[in-house]
């Protein structure tokens, strides 16, 4: 598969305008059912724009709020306006560059499904969080629950069934509640427990949902990016035949996240700080 066309994340301005402006009210419901302390460290790993960072810092009263994301782009777009108690560095999931046991809370938001290898990056967040510590994370339900890409994809495979291969049902297994629930028990993890998060994904208009998808960022404009003029239009105009709109012109629609925690077992280990 032609990775270039069909899902990479780079530039923070691009993706807020396609997927980012559903983060924060995602991150709040996920932050709420964490039910965490005030005072604690929390790692956010895999951060984008730092949606979540901005929720834990503003509503968690943390003593501390690290981001690290491989993007450098995603990373200058979080600390543009980030809290003071909030900053954010380039470093990958699969090798995170802080110590051992340093965090009470490591919390990853909407990206688990983009890394080549989910067990791993688990494995690296049950290191660095201390004993008895909380390791959560959260994932769109791409396969059911994400309504405007249910929507685009149906109506991109009737017009070209080429998108099939780049449709996120197939591409990413891990956002279901068994095999989320699964992954977290391999890795050790203690009071496992996966609930749905629903949010309202309201467009203005019918411009408002397609513009978005001309980036080129991520699987659907990507494939959209990668289509010729004329079935572009196509596409285009299927999908306006397929969205409900109200009588101002407005989409109302809806998604879907699964979310899941768990705790690091409180033996063992000793707390040290970030280095």
């Amino acid at each position: 598969m032609d990775e270039q066309r069909f899902g990479v994340w780079v530039a923070g301005d691009a993706y807020e305008r396609y997927m980012g402006r559903w983060s924060l009210p995602v991150a709040e419901k996920f932050v709420a059912w964490l039910g965490c302390a005030d005072g604690l460290r929390w790692l956010d790993v895999g951060c984008g724009t730092g949606a979540l960072s901005r929720v834990v810092a503003e509503r968690c009263r943390p003593r501390a709020v690290l981001g690290v994301d491989p993007s450098g782009g995603f990373v200058a777009s979080a600390r543009a306006g980030a809290p003071a108690v909030a900053r954010f560095v380039v470093g990958e999931a699969a090798s995170l560059p802080v110590r051992d046991a340093g965090w009470d809370v490591v919390g990853s938001g909407l990206v688990l499904n983009f890394l080549p290898a989910p067990g791993a990056a688990l494995a690296e967040a049950v290191r660095v969080v201390r004993p008895g510590g909380l390791v959560g994370a959260y994932v769109w339900d791409y396969a059911e629950g994400m309504e405007f890409l249910r929507r685009f994809w149906r109506v991109a495979v009737a017009v070209d069934p080429s998108a099939a291969e780049a449709d996120e049902t197939h591409r990413f297994p891990v956002c279901r509640p068994e095999p989320l629930r699964a992954l977290w028990a391999e890795a050790g993890l203690t009071e496992v427990a996966v609930v749905p998060i629903e949010v309202a994904t309201v467009f203005g208009d019918f411009e408002d949902l397609w513009v978005p998808f001309l980036a080129g960022q991520g699987p659907a404009p990507a494939f959209v990016a990668g289509s010729a003029p004329a079935v572009r239009e196509r596409l285009r105009e299927a999908l306006r035949a397929a969205v409900p709109s109200r009588a101002d012109g407005s989409i109302a629609l809806t998604a879907r996240a699964w979310a899941v925690k768990g705790r690091r077992r409180a033996s063992g280990g000793s707390r040290s700080p970030i280095a």
